[in-house]
């Protein structure tokens, strides 16, 4: 990246942060994502229960190799055989000692907006685990929720479906089929099984101080 582009997304990026501790989450900086592990390693105790969320971002960091460590316990929901294991460790996760996640997007003054379709990620974060990493790239940062539920129309559902394989209207079009309304609401979508939009949370000033542990890497990460 040019320097002079650095320079101002620093500024943003800070300018996040700072609305981010207002509302008594911790904020990190990471400037590109391999320096994202050494933060991450920094925020874990030895023995630490540990899951996550379904997160690109995170692999992209190499996150899994770090929490892979015998010096942690990990719960690894790409080993459940069945779905009903799967499920199991959805719900061991509210007892873990750190959650790791990703958001859909970030806002200039410092909330957090995710959507899900299961919905496990999104209750993770908002209780249970005794604490939540955050890993997101710049691009998740949106000026308010109307940009942020955007950002999730166009940009994080539609990829996550091709990921998912979910049958939707994103996937085939690339947008939500709510854009096509002028008044279109935050819950409006498809109609069909495979959505992945069915439960939204804005996480705004938290009461437990520093549960919520936020890191916003300089490079464009995940969807």
């Amino acid at each position: 990246m040019d320097d002079n582009k650095k320079a101002i997304l620093e500024k943003r990026i800070n300018k996040v942060g700072e609305n981010l501790k207002k509302n008594n989450m911790e904020f990190y900086y990471a400037e590109s994502k391999k320096d994202v592990c050494k933060i991450v390693k920094e925020l874990l105790n030895k023995g630490d229960v540990i899951t996550h969320g379904g997160t690109v971002s995170m692999a992209e960091c190499g996150i899994k190799e770090l929490i892979s460590s015998p010096d942690y316990s990990y719960l690894d929901r790409s080993k459940a055989a069945t779905p009903e294991e799967a499920a199991e460790i959805y719900r061991k996760a509210f007892f873990a000692d750190v959650y790791i996640s990703s958001s859909n997007a970030i806002t200039e003054d410092g909330v957090l907006y995710n959507v899900d379709g299961n919905s496990n990620r999104i209750a993770a974060i908002a209780f249970g685990p005794k604490s939540v990493i955050i890993i997101a790239g710049y691009n998740k940062i949106v000026r308010d929720l109307k940009e942020a539920e955007l950002r999730v129309k166009r940009e994080a559902a539609p990829p996550n479906c091709v990921r998912l394989n979910c049958e939707t209207y994103c996937k085939e079009k690339g947008e939500c089929v709510s854009l096509l309304k002028a008044d279109h609401q935050m819950s409006d979508g498809c109609g069909g099984d495979g959505r992945i939009c069915c439960n939204y949370l804005i996480s705004a000033q938290q009461r437990h101080k520093g549960r919520i542990k936020v890191i916003i890497v300089g490079e464009e990460l995940g969807y």
